[in-house]
């Protein structure tokens, strides 16, 4: 026989239980009108909620580009899913209330109305429980920076050996430090370019940071760029040590990869905070010289010289330069091109511009001309490119329209090396030096220096750059326009922007001198009289400018263009500069000059005059400006006085085109 089991519950329990039971399930019934106002409030208020937490979301995304957080992205699905399943059961509540009856206690419908009013009770619930979670200190936060950032780039001629070279020895343990050295022009650059985008276009663990080193202070030119790289903010930092303190924080944490473009002196990594790539930390370090020396001193693992092209590899990209449509105007036109490119030596920049100023071309006469002149071109011993290169750039020079297109050329050689070149001042410049065609108004002649910064720029003369209203020129480029201008009987420059001059520089025959730029250097004193009595344009812009002698003008008689800005420890004016008497383009802004010499009356011939953030001037005497009869541009946005006072004289200034002010709210 199996076992028999007994339970004995007292009535009072049982009765509890079942009594419990029903109330609770009740409950749901009873309670489905209040909850569905409940909710129906809750889920208001969790819109708003949701609402608020987007606008501020949207802010950090489109004004501060930050990236929402993972958990402000999931309390916002979250409350969407809530938010739609609420709206979906209040929409059915109806029908459900219909069925109520005794107060709401009872349904006719009891079964569907219990499970309903179960589903309103639980959402109640979870979306009470999702509004508790709202609170968030942050909302977004910087995103990660990309493993490497593409750079643009053109179809390339010759470069696959090299480029293969380069990528294998980067896939070495060995390899830490890879030096690409050659002559200028030669394709350095653009073969870093190659191996960036390689980088960005493949799967890898490096951090890949782009720079460039120049001349002109290259440690700190390139800690800046690292720093924006990995994300570093600049502010508050002092000297190169603090930069270099928290560049090697990062560093040091990271697999990296340094493009390090256009060295010209030995770049000290451990001074910059760059760790030195070993074994160990797998970090490797590329760059670019075009002095073997300097590649050498870098002790790189493996070096490569990039060498000029094959014949072969040389015609293919003078030919797609020059166009097919030229090269088959004339049966002579294909050999003759073929004996141009020779000429070229394989030097891949001299086959782009030269290839691009025959493309013009469509007779053999203008192509045998062309073939005569490269060859009877006198050369001439220049740092890094000899007697090859500059005789051949300088074709592209001899194929500008005219002497003036030449001589604006010529002029963009007084701005420093890697120089960003702002085009609205490089024209106002070149007006004041009348080198542009006499025009009736001032809005003709801008347009036609804006043809021809378009001309030089077609003739690979000049850079553009990203943002339109800068140029840039190659620093090959200027140093070949340096050595026309210094072989030039008409031209005589003096060049000496972005050395780091401390003091005046001294020379043998200033008499010859007709433009001369000594801006971005650290000069604070102008002590001595300047006897050049045919320069037309100076430059003493982003100096440390203190004190400028009364004479130091006095034996200028032909000066046009003179500017002192960004001079930001200039205060004084030197009354000698009324002996300007030729001047007609003279720019003082960001100094903090505290008055304007009334001396300055005598500038008859004044056209262009810049006071923009000049917000220490306090003084411009009265009937001052109105005197300047041929002012055509006067600009004070951000002077410290004068708006007003320039309103009150404008009457006298009836060839005035251009005004730009600022006013200061009472």
């Amino acid at each position: 026989m199996g076992n028999i089991f007994s339970i004995e519950l007292s009535l009072d329990t049982i009765i509890t239980c079942c009594w419990n039971c029903a109330t609770g399930q009740a409950s749901y019934i009873c309670n489905l009108e209040n909850n569905l106002h409940t909710l129906k409030n809750e889920v208001e208020e969790l819109k708003a909620i949701r609402s608020d937490l987007m606008s501020k979301v949207r802010i950090a995304e489109d004004e501060q580009q930050l990236k929402r957080l993972d958990q402000v992205d999931l309390w916002l699905s979250r409350a969407e899913t809530l938010i739609n399943d609420a709206d979906q059961l209040i929409v059915q509540s109806p029908q459900h209330v219909e069925k109520l009856c005794m107060g709401g206690c009872c349904s006719s419908h009891p079964r569907s109305t219990h499970k309903f009013g179960k589903q309103i009770a639980r959402i109640l619930q979870e979306v009470k429980d999702q509004k508790q979670k709202r609170d968030f200190s942050d909302v977004a936060s910087k995103p990660p920076l990309p493993s490497a950032t593409e750079r643009p780039s053109e179809p390339t001629v010759g470069l696959e050996f090299n480029f293969n070279k380069v990528w294998s020895c980067l896939q070495k343990e060995q390899v830490g430090i890879i030096g690409i050295y050659g002559l200028g022009g030669v394709g350095k650059t653009t073969l870093l370019n190659q191996i960036n985008n390689k980088f960005h276009d493949t799967t890898h663990d490096y951090h890949v940071i782009w720079a460039v080193a120049s001349q002109d202070r290259p440690i700190e030119r390139v800690q800046d760029q690292i720093a924006k790289r990995i994300g570093l903010s600049n502010e508050g930092w002092k000297s190169i040590e603090e930069k270099a303190e928290d560049i090697f924080q990062v560093l040091c944490k990271k697999k990296f990869a340094l493009l390090l473009d256009d060295l010209w002196e030995r770049f000290d990594l451990t001074r910059a905070g760059v760790t030195v790539p070993t074994q160990e930390n797998g970090s490797k370090v590329i760059f670019t010289t075009r002095s073997r020396d300097v590649c050498c001193q870098m002790q790189p693992n493996m070096d490569i010289r990039v060498e000029c092209l094959p014949p072969e590899k040389a015609l293919k990209l003078f030919e797609e330069k020059v166009g097919s449509e030229t090269l088959q105007m004339h049966p002579d036109i294909r050999k003759l091109a073929k004996a141009v490119a020779e000429e070229c030596a394989g030097l891949p920049l001299a086959l782009i511009t030269i290839g691009r100023a025959m493309a013009s071309k469509k007779s053999p006469q203008e192509w045998e001309y062309a073939i005569e002149v490269l060859r009877q071109s006198t050369a001439s011993v220049l740092p890094g490119v000899g007697k090859e290169m500059y005789p051949k750039l300088k074709f592209s020079y001899d194929c500008l329209p005219d002497e003036m297109f030449r001589s604006c050329f010529l002029y963009c050689s007084l701005y420093p090396e890697d120089y960003y070149i702002k085009k609205d001042k490089l024209v106002a410049c070149w007006i004041g030096e009348g080198l542009l065609d006499e025009h009736t108004n001032l809005s003709s002649a801008r347009n036609q220096g804006h043809f021809i910064i378009g001309s030089l720029i077609d003739a690979c003369l000049l850079e553009k750059r990203p943002n339109n209203d800068f140029l840039k020129m190659h620093d090959v480029i200027r140093d070949m326009a340096l050595w026309i201008a210094g072989e030039s009987e008409n031209e005589r420059f003096f060049v000496k922007s972005g050395v780091r001059l401390k003091e005046q520089p001294k020379a043998k025959k200033w008499e010859e001198v007709t433009r001369m730029s000594l801006m971005d250097n650290q000069i604070e004193n102008l002590t001595e009289i300047l006897e050049c009595p045919n320069l037309q344009t100076l430059f003493l812009g982003r100096n440390d400018l203190k004190v400028i002698m009364n004479d130091f003008f006095i034996s200028l008689p032909m000066l046009r263009v003179l500017d002192l800005s960004d001079n930001r420890h200039l205060e004084e004016l030197p009354v000698g500069i009324a002996k300007l008497v030729s001047l007609e383009h003279l720019d003082l802004s960001f100094t903090r000059i505290r008055k304007l010499p009334v001396e300055l009356k005598t500038l008859a011939k004044l056209k262009y005059l810049n006071l923009e953030w000049t917000r220490d001037l306090e003084l411009i005497p009265q009937q001052l400006i109105s005197r300047f009869s041929k002012l055509q541009v006067l600009k004070m946005v951000g002077c410290g006085c004068g708006c007003l006072l320039v309103l009150e004289e404008m009457e006298h200034l009836k060839y005035l085109n251009v005004l730009t002010l600022s006013f200061r709210s009472a």
